[in-house]
């Protein structure tokens, strides 16, 4: 609900408080703002208080924040409640496909992993619909209902076996892993692998920002910080935000009605992604991802060019036509797998004593770079069109050249198989 909320409560809250466009597009900012507060602070918060730990505070936040939202009469409080919800928003955006892909066995990782991204799409169509019901306030105190969901769902969830492995709490670990496997089934291999991994991690010194660096750990970051740059390069964050713009400029008038649809085109091909990953693999899934949206974008890219050139009716049509065909394509292939692959992939690459920086670092860039490409989308679309998605085309395509050359395949392999075939 977090990412959804501001687009269709926009004219509610402008009109209610009086709040000019800038204003408005100031608070819609600083869920980024807060979003990468959260990420720096995400790695050590979770590697201190524990992956459950860090998820409680992320239900404090949340809940604050949807509570300041709903009952601010001005924009200081709404700006400071946007910033707790962004908070949050950093700090899940780490901890959850972590303690995930901790927990997980690795034949089924891939696909559990990714219903995160599937839980958020979903979130979206659902404050999209609604956005188009009720008032934003209203909206606002639903918010705080996944808040307490999630606050009271962590008492019925162990906290992640290799987190207490590395804390040194052994009976806790190896009851932690009996409750996630089923009864019957015998954890001494898993769990004497697991406490040999970090019995070598602990031998090392403490994790350092410049350890990242280190040969050992530099083409884990390299991929990591790859994947989410490339994720939001390819301009998702600016399609979904100013869809409503780009649909009208491609000569459609029901702007809101076509966000919908891109909620609802999200959601099933997000399931089909988190079903094919952990079957397929997660490098064909990106590459098929990445290589669809470069297409989509460039006809994206054509429709606009033919728009801004032709005066023919006829040609105007079949640019409008293109246009819907191509956003819809292109948001198709980017639910398939780069919507929750390159999160599942940094989950899965990062040695535990290295999880809190370097998974901050990659949080940090992927926030970072939503904000560049919101920021200056619109600014984009003035230049020209056209040209934006050709340079999102371009993007696309350099993504299948990074993952077929760097990225390795991690399905059916343990988290420590992954991370021992990075050490050079």
């Amino acid at each position: 609900m977090k990412v959804g909320f501001s687009s269709p409560s926009e004219s509610g809250i402008m009109e209610e408080l009086g709040l000019s466009t800038s204003q408005y597009s100031v608070f819609g900012s600083l869920l980024t703002v807060g979003a990468m507060i959260g990420a720096i602070m995400s790695g050590y918060l979770a590697d201190y208080l524990g992956r459950k730990g860090a998820l409680r505070l992320c239900s404090l936040f949340y809940l604050v924040g949807w509570l300041t939202t709903a009952f601010s009469k001005d924009i200081v409080p709404l700006d400071i409640a946007r910033l707790l919800v962004g908070f949050g928003a950093g700090l899940t955006s780490y901890t959850v496909p972590v303690y995930i892909a901790e927990i997980s066995p690795k034949n089924m990782r891939g696909g559990l992993t990714t219903t995160n991204q599937l839980f958020i799409t979903t979130g979206i169509l659902i404050v999209y619909l609604l956005g188009t019901l009720l008032k934003w306030r209203v909206v606002a105190l639903i918010g705080t209902i996944p808040s307490i969901l999630l606050a009271a769902g962590l008492f019925l969830i162990p906290e992640s076996p290799r987190w207490l492995a590395k804390a040194g709490r052994d009976k806790d670990f190896k009851e932690a892993l009996q409750a996630l496997r089923e009864n019957q089934y015998d954890v001494s291999y898993e769990a004497t692998e697991i406490m040999e991994y970090v019995e070598e991690l602990e031998s090392l010194p403490k994790a350092r920002i410049i350890d990242l660096f280190h040969r050992n750990y530099a083409p884990a970051v390299i991929v990591g910080v790859g994947l989410v740059v490339c994720q939001q390069l390819c301009g998702i964050n600016g399609v979904i935000f100013y869809a409503s713009a780009i649909f009208k400029a491609a000569g459609y008038s029901s702007g809101q009605s076509a966000s919908v649809g891109i909620a609802i085109l999200q959601v099933p091909l997000t399931a089909v992604g988190a079903m094919l990953m952990d079957k397929s693999g997660r490098r064909p899934l990106l590459m098929i991802a990445a290589g669809g949206m470069s297409v989509s974008c460039f006809i994206v890219g054509l429709a606009f060019y033919i728009l801004r050139h032709s005066q023919h009716s006829a040609l105007q049509l079949v640019g409008s036509r293109l246009a819907l065909f191509g956003l819809l394509a292109y948001i198709a292939t980017f639910s398939l797998g780069m919507g929750g692959i390159p999160w599942v992939i940094m989950s899965e690459i990062f040695p535990i004593n290295m999880k809190g920086i370097a998974g901050s670092l990659v949080s940090l860039v992927a926030w970072f770079g939503g904000w560049i490409v919101t920021v200056s989308f619109n600014s984009l679309l003035s230049w020209s069109a056209a040209g934006s998605f050709f340079i999102f085309c371009g993007v696309s395509a350099f993504t299948v050249l990074f993952v077929a050359k760097l990225v390795p395949e991690t399905k059916g392999r343990t988290l420590e198989e992954i991370q021992s075939s990075f050490k050079l």
